[in-house]
């Protein structure tokens, strides 16, 4: 999985040419989650409380980022590094 950022112990990506909805997947030592951009809700998987509710904040500050990113791995060009938590 390409990373697109990394903060906590929490490392966010997206795959080339995923399927639809929009989404990118964290992952917290041995939990995972895929999360919709639009609306961040969890589509699959599982991650701690506290994990989540960091990957969300982060999440609702970048959905513009994340959606060019997106778009970028639905047609297999580079992906960049968004800003992490602080």
């Amino acid at each position: 999985m390409p990373e697109i950022c990394r903060f906590f112990g929490i490392v966010i990506g997206m795959f080339f040419d995923d399927h639809n909805p929009p989404h990118f997947h964290a992952a917290y030592g041995e939990y995972r989650a895929a999360i919709r951009i639009d609306g961040l809700a969890v589509l699959e998987g599982h991650l701690p409380p506290r994990a989540l509710g960091l990957v969300i904040e982060w999440a609702s500050t970048h959905k513009d980022e994340l959606l060019l990113e997106w778009g970028a791995a639905k047609t297999m060009k580079p992906l960049f590094p968004i800003e992490p938590l602080k």
